[in-house]
């Protein structure tokens, strides 16, 4: 294998593995729509009902539980990725991997605090310190990279060395405890060496909002592709924060009072009534691209899905953009297609951009935060002559279209693999023999097209495919995986997938039931 095919093999490695924990967002974001029914302060004041002691309880616990998990979205990918990534003993893997990310933090805050670099809480908590709280542990800001760092090391080490053996006084670390004993190692240099790092890309960072700061249109502009283009590491806040908390957003001079910042800017200046906003505000309307194109996208999804996978393709994308549409929390979504399709996502960033260049050229302040109830109720208690809310929607309603188009244009002109759309194999059998078979005759024969249980090293699967690595890639035969219906046979060396659909976890649990029999 030379170096694209070794460079290859282990990209498709990681997005296999980096899906097993996103697989989840979907169903959270799902449950979160209640939550957000339920807490939504101008929903609540129109069915005064809910804001009874029972239902605010119960959107408060699923509302701040799930979002909890959003938040944390880097422990998440920590254990995920390392189960995944793990041949053997999955399980093993994914607790080494909790355990290496909790000596991790504490390693970083041990550091900072020995260096007395430990940032004080402010008004606003840690925000604008380059510093954040990980499951209680003050540590450097570092989005979700700790988390995929610490999986994918974890996955890596735990293959190599997980079953190594050693006699005599040292066989305590034989096994699946070598692995762990290396990565105390290895967690505690990362935590140490992050506070030498990381720094060095936090003032990156910083320069750009230096630049972004002083470069009118231009800077607000790469403000708002930013925005969007980091939110897949979490880093996005890194821009936003000081535009929006800090001098470096505007200052605003009242009386002996100076405010900073773009939103307690926009805040004081609510309350003056015909007094237009400070080109400040369009800091805040990067929410814009949070909610409208998010309806464009998820119809091109489900446009472009396979008729087969379109049911479920809207099972899943339309809670996804009821929550993008109410709240504007777009995680679930974004984490969806940013690793299938990553060309989209570079797209979306560009335009997102572009939309608040647009929103600030046609004079449109009006606020676009908090999902499209709190933008109706806000804009209109503000008025037209101060927000000229009507354009804002009639852009967003152009916004949705013109993505609707262009993503699906670009889905079909590229052949991207966005949810619900799988190559069909041309020698993909209709499985219409499985049916007079056994229950079990199917996945017996699944498992001889994959050369028979001692050829198959490993086995998971993503949103629609079942993954398998296997040792000798010869041994395939597409005849007997074909009888079990489904939508395809991707082949690349010994990286097996088979399109199954939304059924996959179904296919990939009665495969592991029967390997185990046999």
């Amino acid at each position: 294998m030379n170096m694209k095919e070794k460079m290859k093999s282990a990209l498709e490695r990681f997005s296999k593995a980096i899906v097993q924990p996103l697989m989840y967002l979907s169903v959270a974001g799902t449950v979160l729509i209640l939550g957000i029914l339920l807490t939504n302060g101008s929903i609540t004041a129109k069915i005064p009902f809910l804001q009874a002691a029972p239902f605010q309880l119960v959107g408060k616990l699923i509302y701040n539980c799930l979002m909890f998990l959003i938040n944390n979205l880097s422990v998440i990918f920590c254990v995920g990725i390392a189960g995944a990534l793990a041949k053997k003993n999955k399980g093993h893997a994914s607790l080494i991997a909790l355990m290496s990310y909790f000596l991790f933090l504490n390693a970083n805050s041990i550091t900072l605090s020995f260096m007395g670099r430990l940032a004080e809480m402010g008004p606003l908590g840690l925000y604008g310190t380059g510093q954040s709280t990980v499951l209680g542990i003050q540590v450097l800001d570092m989005g979700v990279f700790s988390g995929i760092t610490l999986g994918c090391l974890t996955g890596y080490v735990f293959n190599k060395y997980g079953e190594k053996q050693f006699k005599g006084y040292f066989s305590m670390f034989s096994g699946v405890r070598f692995p762990f004993f290396l990565l105390i190692l290895l967690s505690l240099f990362l935590g140490f060496g992050a506070s030498y790092v990381w720094p060095v890309v936090q003032r990156g960072i910083s320069a750009l909002t230096d630049l972004i700061k002083s470069s009118g249109n231009v800077g607000l502009y790469i403000y708002g592709l930013l925005n969007k283009l980091l939110v897949p590491t979490g880093l996005h806040h890194l821009v936003y924060a000081p535009f929006q908390f800090t001098d470096v957003g505007g200052t605003l001079v009242l009386g002996d009072q100076i405010i900073s910042g773009a939103y307690p800017i926009r805040v004081a200046e609510m309350n003056m009534p015909g007094v237009p906003f400070s080109p400040s505000t369009y800091y805040n309307s990067y929410t814009f691209n949070n909610l409208f194109p998010y309806i464009g996208i998820g119809l091109a999804f489900i446009t472009t899905a396979r008729k087969e996978n379109r049911e479920n393709t809207k099972a899943v994308m339309f809670p996804l953009m009821l929550a993008a549409i109410l709240s504007a929390i777009t995680e679930p979504m974004d984490f969806l297609f940013v690793f299938a399709a990553p060309l989209l996502f570079v797209v979306h960033s560009l335009i997102s951009g572009g939309m608040l260049v647009l929103l600030k050229v046609l004079s449109i302040p009006a606020s676009t935060s908090g999902g499209i109830v709190n933008i109706m109720i806000s804009n209109l208690a503000l008025g037209v002559e101060k927000t000229n809310w009507p354009l804002l929607l009639l852009l967003g309603a152009v916004t949705a279209v013109g993505y609707y188009f262009l993503f699906v244009f670009l889905i079909k002109k590229l052949n991207l693999k966005t949810p619900g759309r799988e190559l069909i194999a041309e020698d993909a059998g209709s499985g219409d023999s499985a049916a007079s078979q056994s229950k079990d005759e199917p996945i017996r024969k699944l498992i001889e097209g994959l050369g028979g249980k001692a050829n198959i090293e490993s086995l998971d699967n993503c949103f629609t495919r079942l993954r398998v690595v296997v040792k000798d890639g010869s041994l395939i035969r597409d005849d007997l995986i074909n009888t079990m219906k489904n939508s395809g046979i991707k082949k690349n060396g010994t990286d097996i997938q088979i399109v199954f659909g939304m059924q996959v976890p179904a296919v990939k649990s009665q495969v592991e039931d029967m390997l185990e029999r046999m």
